[in-house]
C-alpha cells in the first residue's frame, strides 16, 4: 500500500476504483479473492482503491474494521493508495477513527448519512473525527442538505477535508448550480465525480473535476484509465467509444442496484468470487443474473481485446 503523504494533485492521476468486497460463505473476509480483484485492477494501471458503498461498509461491524484495514494494506501494491470508508453515523465513525489512528492510512472517506444531521453538526463532528484519526478526511456528498457550501469550504481550508466525492444525481449533469457554487469555494482538483462513468465526461469537461469513481472499471481497468486520459487530452472520439463500452453494465446498475449488480458482476466474470453480500443487503434477484453476467463478461472481453491491441 502507498503510505506516502497524500496530496490533492494525486486525485487527477488515476480513476478511483470502488471495488466490492469478497466474503466467504460464512460472511468472513476472504483475503485470497480480494487480492485477486485488487491485482486485476492494478494490472490496468488504476492506483487508487476506495472501499465504501460497493464494499457494503455501511454494514460492517466495528469489531471487524481493523482486520479489514490490515487485509487491504497487505493486499494492495506499493504504489496503490487505499482509502477506506467510515461511518455513516457519528458513533461508528468515532470508533473507526480510533482504529485508523493506529494504522498507516492517510485518509478515510465519510459515508453519507441521510437525516438526523445539521450542517453545523456535520462540521463540528467531522473536525473531531479528523483530529481523532490524525488524518484529513474525504467527504462523500449525495445531498445538498448534508452540509452547506460555506461549511464545506471551511473544512477544506482548515485541512479537515482533503477531497470531496460529489454524487448528487441530476437529470442533466451539466445543469448543476450547486456544483458551480461549490467550485467557487473548493478547488476543482479536490473534487471527484462520484457516480461512475455516466456523468464523468460532463464533470471533467464542463466543471474540471479531477477524476471520477468507478465500479465497472474494476472489471475493465485499462479501458477506464484510457477513458480518463482521452477525456483529459480532449480526444473526444476515443473517449466516446470507451464511454459507450461501459454503459450496458452501468445501465443495469442504475436500473437494479449499483452495489448488488457490481458485486455479482465481478463474480460472473470469474475475476474473483465475491461470495455473499453482507446483510442487510443480498444478491440481485435470479431473474437478473443472465443479463448482468452477459454485460459483465462482454465488458471483460473488450478489456482483454483493448489490452492486446495496446500492448
Amino acid at each position: 500500500m502507498n503510505e506516502s503523504p497524500l496530496h490533492s494533485g494525486e486525485f487527477a492521476a488515476s480513476v478511483m476504483a470502488v471495488p466490492p468486497l469478497a466474503r466467504r460463505a460464512d460472511h468472513t473476509l476472504d483475503p485470497a479473492e480480494n487480492l485477486a480483484l485488487i491485482r486485476h485492477i492494478e494490472t490496468g494501471g488504476v492506483r487508487t482503491l476506495l472501499y465504501g458503498g460497493n464494499a457494503n461498509l455501511y454494514h460492517i461491524a466495528v469489531s471487524e474494521y481493523g482486520d479489514l484495514l490490515d487485509l487491504l494494506a497487505d493486499a494492495a501494491g506499493p504504489d496503490t493508495r487505499v482509502i477506506p470508508a467510515i461511518g455513516p453515523d457519528y458513533g461508528k465513525m468515532l470508533d473507526q477513527a480510533r482504529i485508523l489512528a493506529q494504522t498507516r492510512y492517510r485518509t478515510a472517506m465519510v459515508l453519507p448519512l441521510g437525516g438526523f444531521t445539521t450542517s453545523e453538526g456535520v462540521e463540528a463532528g467531522l473536525t473531531r473525527i479528523a483530529d481523532t484519526a490524525g488524518m484529513p478526511l474525504t467527504l462523500y456528498i449525495k445531498s445538498e442538505s448534508y452540509v452547506d457550501v460555506d461549511a464545506l469550504a471551511r473544512l477544506i481550508e482548515r485541512g479537515t477535508l482533503l477531497a470531496v466525492k460529489y454524487a448528487i444525481v441530476r437529470d442533466n449533469p451539466a445543469d448543476d448550480p450547486y456544483l458551480r457554487r461549490l467550485l467557487q469555494h473548493v478547488p476543482a482538483g479536490q473534487l471527484v465525480s462520484g457516480m461512475g462513468e455516466r456523468p464523468a465526461l460532463v464533470h471533467l469537461r464542463e466543471f474540471g473535476l479531477a477524476a471520477w469513481t468507478t465500479g465497472s472499471g474494476c472489471i475493465a481497468p485499462r479501458m477506464v484509465m484510457a477513458l480518463l486520459q482521452a477525456a483529459k487530452s480532449g480526444d473526444r472520439e476515443t473517449a466516446q467509444r470507451l464511454y459507450d463500452a461501459f454503459m450496458p453494465l452501468e445501465t443495469l446498475r442504475d436500473e437494479i442496484s449499483l452495489i448488488r449488480v457490481l458485486h455479482d458482476a465481478v463474480s460472473f466474470t470469474q475475476i474473483a468470487d465475491m461470495g455473499p453480500l453482507l446483510p442487510l443487503l443480498s444478491s440481485t434477484p435470479p431473474e437478473h443474473h443472465a443479463k448482468i453476467g452477459q454485460a459483465a463478461r462482454a465488458l471483460l472481453v473488450q478489456e482483454r481485446e483493448f489490452a492486446h491491441t495496446n500492448a
